[in-house]
Parts: structure tokens; sequence; C-alpha cells
């Protein structure tokens, strides 16, 4: 079986409005014309300038955003100028158009627009405030992403990745979680999202969203088994649990001083391996796990603490 691959991010306009629109309280000025068109930077361009005729430098690859400052310097022209200024604009590769605060555009954008291919939108929203919420949005869509072979957990708020070779009881563990309260993101296959470069978060592909698969039972919809509590949409990754038969590990941790690390689109994630043999209850073993986990992110490390106790012990003994 091959590794997953990672997915290079590509934004299509259909794709961010289908997405944000709701959002972003965008709303389509007339066809869907230029949907195909790509987005190629997360990011929102001002096009004053490029209104006046100068296009050095001017971001092309950016969604084009028209404000109060842009329809005013427009109004001062006249209106066949007007139509100069939008044909230059429609004329370079950009992606879209979008008018803030509500204002109706000049009939030549949406005209030029249409015969140049470029989708025109309209917001509510006053241009700063979409500028910032519409760059969130778009940093997000373009973050890296790649899925994972394993299943997903919130375990008491720390989202636990659950590894482990083909029958090695996955699946067993996962439930023993979700009949313990904890809920499900992911079940197999998990997709991770690298947000800005610090932060993993993973969810289920569609397909699978919400259903899990149990040897001997098959696919099961574990929201309307267990209840709305057992699932969730997305969870940031703090744990990778790697289970593994006791057999084919030469050596077991006992203390954990050595915190070791997976890594997944550049960002470390604490790992740890448990050893499977009949009768551990790995559901409960993963639970203390997680919960170890988040005691070690409050700056709380019992193997430390432990070491340190025998230390001191051992250095009192010594003494005389």
């Amino acid at each position: 079986m091959s590794a997953p691959e990672t997915k290079s991010p590509s934004v299509t306009v259909g794709e961010f409005y289908t997405r944000h629109s709701e959002s972003l309280q965008m709303k389509l000025l007339g066809s869907d014309t230029g949907f195909d068109r790509r987005i190629r930077e997360p990011t929102i361009n001002r096009p004053g300038l490029a209104l006046a005729g100068f296009f050095s430098y001017f971001a092309a690859k950016r969604i084009q955003v028209l404000g109060s400052a842009e329809l005013s310097y427009l109004k001062s022209l006249a209106d066949a100028e007007v139509r100069v200024r939008f044909r230059a604009l429609c004329a370079e590769p950009i992606p879209c158009i979008v008018i803030s605060r509500s204002a109706k555009p000049p009939s030549a954008l949406l005209e030029e627009a249409e015969a140049a291919g470029v989708a025109v939108f309209r917001t509510p929203m006053i241009t700063m405030r979409y500028t910032n919420a519409a760059t969130l949005a778009l940093e997000f869509d373009f973050a890296p992403t790649k899925s994972e072979y394993g299943s997903m957990m919130d375990v008491m708020g720390v989202g636990t990745l659950i590894r482990g070779s083909s029958g090695i009881g996955k699946s067993e563990c996962v439930l023993g979680l979700i009949e313990r309260g904890h809920s499900l993101v992911s079940d197999d296959m998990t997709r991770f999202r690298a947000l800005e470069g610090r932060e993993l978060v993973g969810t289920s592909p569609d397909l699978t969203r919400y259903h899990m698969e149990v040897r001997g039972i098959g696919v099961i919809n574990v929201m309307s088994v267990f209840g709305v509590g057992s699932v969730r949409l997305e969870k940031r990754l703090d744990l990778i649990v790697t289970l593994k038969d006791w057999q084919e590990l030469e050596e077991v941790d006992r203390i954990g001083l050595d915190q070791e690390y997976y890594e997944i689109l550049d960002i470390l994630i604490p790992h740890i391996t448990i050893p499977v043999r009949m009768g551990r209850d790995l559901g409960r073993l993963v639970e203390v796990a997680a919960m170890d986990q988040k005691l070690k992110s409050m700056g709380q490390n019992s193997a430390v603490e432990f070491n340190e106790r025998l230390l001191k012990s051992m250095q009192k003994k010594k003494e005389p």
C-alpha cells in the first residue's frame, strides 16, 4: 500500500464562492462566468492604481476588491473613460472582482467583466472587514494538505491519531473510546491541513465522514448509533499513537523520558507506541496517553517528575 500523497493547494473562484459565500455574505452579480478561474495567491488586492492606469507590479493573481475609495474615484470620470478603465482591468488575468458595502456597480463594470469572463460579487461588509475575513478564508484554503492512514479521535480535547497495521485492533480501540464519551473525527484515513505552518487540523474525507468500518459488523453510522456528540467535523492534532504487536517491539519504554515525534507536513507531533497483546484495554490506554499529553501541554511531565524524585532519593541514600 503506497503512502498518501501531499496535495498542492488550488482554489478556483467557484470553490471559494461555494465554501465562503455565506460567511463573507457574497452575492453573485450576473452570470457565473469565470468560476473556473484560479485564485493563485491567498490574499486580497485593491486595484486603485490599476484603475488609474498604472499596472506595474499589479497583483493580478489576487481577488480584486473595490471599496468606497475606488468607486468614488470612478465617479469622477466620464462614462466612456470608466468603461476603458474596467476593460483594461478585466483584460488582466484576475480571478474575480468583489464590491464591498453593497455599493451599486457601474453598468460598464458588469458588461466588461461579462465580456472578459470575470465573475463579479457584492458584499455588505465594509472593505477592511471583508479583506481580513477573506484573507483568513484563503489562508485556510491554501494551507498544504496531506492524508494519513489512521483513525482520529477527540479524547477530552486532545486530538489523537491512532495508527497501526491492519487487524491490530484500531477499530476496537476507537469503539471503546466512543463508548466512553469521546468523539470520532475520522476513521481509517484522516486528512490534515497545516495552518500557518504551526498546527495540523484533521478531518475526514467527505465520503466516509461519520462512518467507520468494524470487522464482522460492516460499516456503521457512528452518529446514528451513538448520538450527535460522538462525532466531530475537525480537530487539531496533538498526539499520535501507534499500536504495535508486543512481539514486534525489541524494547518497551517503561518510564517515558524520551519523547518521540512523528512528522506531518514539516510539523512535529508527539508520538508514542503502545504494545498490543491479548487482554489489554487499548481504549483505556489511549485515553490515559491523551490525558498525560494534556498534562504535558500544561507544563507537567510525570516521567520527568518521577525521575527527579528518584534521583533525589538516590542522593539521600548516598549521604552519610
